[in-house]
């Protein structure tokens, strides 16, 4: 059976959720039949053909009457800003995928439920572990999804990029202490130059022209997914003048001594072939970030800048794609759980059964 899907919000994340299933090897088991975004259809369009980071869609792409049209496959598109005002049930879908960015609450989150919608995959955080049934890492928990949740959290880009990494650092030496500086990509939430564009002073400041400090709750992240580290990591962010790729330069002591840059490095090659082969990647080939632009991985781990200080201390490079692999992840999410989603029939008690 294929699954109905709407994306609800068609920004970066949203667009290039709509090229990662168009790409993906599951595609056909997928139909986004409805998107909901506030601009207007023409620009929609184009921007759907023209990615000045990813490039042409790879396919073709038109508009009819209220619809786009990728691939003869129509798209209905709303223009809503609550979720009260879509008529998801008339839509008969499966799951919208949230992409706004601007739901974060049980509370904000149930709306769409209320309002139609079976299930919620959300492309960011939820405020607290409490406002969603699950907060997802591909390759970390995601065999813990049952079928039964109805609304679920991909985490963030930065959390499936250092998570699978501290995880396997963790399980072999056992990490004391962590500190994890992202190097990021602008966003939209910085203006070109200088303008009044947010409550936090720094992002007032041209994205374009500075390297600028920014905070992050990355550290609560990790912590969500890895309790036995609560308390035990920090974060920083850093957002640099580029359109795309991030980096994390992950730094932290261990308990088991570390031999050499060789044995870290050796671990973290097998891992990514064998057990993370889908998500994790090593290379010590000599990159810049623009290497990684489309990759589909969480994270490239770069033995090249590896470092061991002493027998406790280390330092890793850690690339992502923070955009493409992201959005790839929320694919394989949403492939391992719809699976176990119940009848149709049978999901309305699930309103009523404790998480």
């Amino acid at each position: 059976m294929t699954l109905r899907l709407a994306i609800n919000g068609y920004g970066r994340i949203g667009r290039c959720l709509l090229r990662a299933l168009h790409e993906s090897a599951y595609r056909d088991a997928y139909r986004v039949v409805a998107i909901n975004e506030p601009a207007d259809l023409a620009s929609i369009e184009y921007l759907t053909r023209f990615d000045s980071t990813h490039g042409r869609f790879p396919g073709v792409v038109e508009t009819e009457a209220n619809t786009l049209v990728v691939d003869g496959q129509r798209i209905a598109v709303t223009h809503e800003t609550t979720p009260e005002a879509v008529n998801w049930a008339g839509l008969n879908i499966d799951l919208v995928i949230e992409c706004s960015g601007h739901y974060g609450t049980r509370a904000e989150l149930q709306r769409f439920i209320d309002a139609g919608c079976p299930r919620i995959l959300l492309s960011h955080p939820a405020n607290s572990a409490e406002d969603v049934d699950a907060t997802i890492v591909f390759g970390i928990n995601h065999d813990t999804l049952t079928g039964r949740e109805r609304i679920v959290s991909n985490a963030s880009c930065t959390t499936n990029a250092v998570v699978p990494v501290l995880d396997i650092i963790d399980q072999a030496y056992g990490v004391n202490q962590a500190i994890l500086t992202t190097i990021h990509s602008v966003m939209n939430d910085q203006p070109l130059i200088d303008g009044y564009h947010h409550t936090d002073l720094r992002r007032t400041r041209s994205a374009m022209q500075s390297i600028i400090p920014v905070a992050t709750g990355l550290a609560r992240g990790v912590e969500r997914l890895l309790p036995s580290l609560s308390g035990r990591v920090q974060a920083k962010a850093i957002r640099v003048p580029t359109l795309n790729v991030s980096a994390i330069e992950l730094a932290l002591t261990v308990r088991t001594p570390v031999s050499s840059v060789e044995t870290i490095n050796q671990l973290l090659a097998d891992a990514a072939h064998r057990r993370h082969q889908a998500r994790l990647a090593y290379t010590e080939q000599a990159h810049a970030s623009i290497d990684f632009n489309h990759d589909p991985h969480s994270a490239v781990i770069d033995g090249g800048q590896t470092r061991v200080g002493g027998e406790h201390l280390l330092s890793l490079l850690i690339w992502f794609d923070n955009e493409w692999g992201f959005a790839s992840r929320m694919v394989d999410v949403l492939h391992h759980w719809h699976p176990s989603w119940p009848s149709t029939d049978s999901l309305d008690s699930l309103l009523e059964t404790p998480q």
